[in-house]
């Protein structure tokens, strides 16, 4: 086992147990972390923590104050240098720890060029209204959730309660074209473009699309569990989501 300054620090927000993973883009690094078997440690960080404890090390991405300013997923890499946002985080850990001796994320993948917009602001942006009240009301620990309710009806000028009002009927907003129907779609073709080869979106060969792909997929199990199941079924291939659920549990541990 690494001595603890040989680890990298991986800020990550906890739910409500105190320990577990539920957040989309933390669980895009946690997979990257994972996949190429990297010595870290969670700083598990409350939302209302997150600016105090990167203040002094990353510069803002947004407004000092904004809930843009400091987020999580953050690491500190055992050299002292901090990096904020997955995607420059899975930029640093590619040239830090690069292939052979670590398997590679892929990052050119033309799949993964596809599929991240399809999730941001594809897919978050239309189910806003199921995921925020959710996550407050379900998934976050009393000092995060009230900090997370506060902000968010700051930033979208209503309740919580009316964003939810807003978004409507769940099966609708999965199964309609109005809805998700066709982004879910578009994505269950890139998947299945190499099924014969394996679960993977490049078939037997993970790669941080699959990270991405996946993060999306327990971030809206955790945050929608009665609806999740409506959402797989509005893919219109379930079973192959499923199958790619299977496939990236080897990655999937957040006990680290």
């Amino acid at each position: 086992m690494a001595a603890h300054q040989d680890k990298i620090e991986f800020f990550d927000i906890p739910d409500k147990t105190g320990n577990h993973a539920w957040s989309l883009n933390p669980w895009k690094t946690r997979f990257a972390l994972n996949y190429k078997n990297l010595p870290y440690t969670t700083k598990w960080t409350e939302y209302p923590d997150i600016a105090n404890a990167l203040r002094d090390h990353v510069p803002p991405a947004g407004p000092e104050g904004s809930t843009t300013a400091y987020t999580s997923p953050t690491v500190k890499f055992p050299d002292g240098t901090w990096v904020m946002d997955s995607k420059k985080i899975a930029q640093a850990l590619e040239e830090r720890y690069p292939s052979p001796q670590y398997p590679s994320l892929h990052l050119d993948s033309p799949v993964l060029a596809k599929l991240e917009p399809l999730v941001n602001p594809g897919l978050l942006k239309k189910v806003i209204g199921i995921f925020v009240p959710s996550v407050a009301k379900r998934v976050l620990a009393p000092v995060s959730a009230e900090y997370f309710t506060r902000t968010r009806q700051e930033a979208f000028g209503m309740s919580i309660e009316e964003l939810e009002r807003t978004q409507g009927d769940r099966e609708e907003v999965y199964s309609s074209q109005k809805g998700i129907r066709d982004e879910l779609k578009q994505v269950t073709d890139l998947l299945n473009e190499t099924k014969d080869q394996g679960p993977f979106f490049e078939g037997d060969k993970p790669t941080y699309a699959d990270f991405v792909w996946a993060g999306f997929l327990i971030f809206m199990r955790k945050a929608d569990e009665e609806g999740f199941e409506k959402l797989l079924e509005a893919t219109g291939d379930r079973e192959a989501h499923v199958r790619f659920l299977e496939a990236v549990k080897p990655w999937a541990d957040d006990s680290i």
